[in-house]
């Protein structure tokens, strides 16, 4: 709604119509309201929009992880959007709507740190997740005290359950509790990061696994 301060010959704020009125240093002022843009994305676009909604559902969950574990490769961006890009390149699969993530393809980590050698995951007693690997320490840049990065992935719940601060390398074996997924079936991953944190393995798929 407009106001007119001055009478019928004045000049007024607001807006009537389509008509805004206003005042600037004294000066009255009338313009005609901006038209409504209307975007009609092209196909090609709402493929992109849907795949992009895809990767950032299953990365929200683990926002926190991933600002460390791609902060390697992240050139000029964060390890979050670095994530984001890798994901949705490699991970999203279909050729047209509606699309979907493998799983297997996605990453969780990324960088030049050798992961574990013969890696496994298994449901375990009370809702934990059990995971084994062979160590191998010494191997390239592989050291006795780097730390496992284990995760589960709900894509039920769109929750993760997950850990930086797993079982030294030279264990060879480690536990994730995931009781808050019990009946579900999750995605798990793993990954190494040394203990000083500035190393990254480029995470290792490891299946679907049912939490008891």
């Amino acid at each position: 709604m407009g106001i007119i301060s001055k009478g019928i010959l004045g000049g007024f704020s607001g807006t009537v119509g389509t008509v805004i009125g206003g005042s600037w240093k004294g000066i009255d002022y009338m313009r005609s309201q901006p038209a409504k843009r209307q975007f009609n994305p092209t196909a090609a676009q709402q493929a992109q929009q849907e795949k992009f909604a895809l990767v950032m559902r299953f990365q929200e969950s683990m926002v926190g992880l991933l600002r460390i574990t791609f902060d390697n490769f992240a050139n000029k961006m964060s390890g979050y959007n670095n994530a984001m890009s890798y994901n949705l390149k490699n991970a999203v699969t279909g050729t047209s709507s509606p699309y979907s993530i493998d799983y297997s393809l996605a990453l969780i980590s990324r960088g030049d740190l050798p992961n574990a050698s013969g890696p496994a995951a298994a449901a375990g007693t009370a809702g934990n997740i059990n995971f084994s690997w062979t160590d191998n320490s010494g191997m390239g840049q592989a050291l006795a005290t780097d730390k496992a990065i284990l995760v589960a992935y709900s894509n039920t719940l769109n929750l993760s359950i997950y850990t930086l601060a797993g079982a030294d390398r030279s264990t060879g074996a480690a536990i994730l509790n995931a009781a808050t997924f019990s009946g579900d079936t999750v995605e798990t991953y793993i990954g190494f990061i040394s203990e000083d944190g500035k190393s990254i393995a480029t995470s290792l798929y490891l299946g679907q696994v049912t939490v008891l």
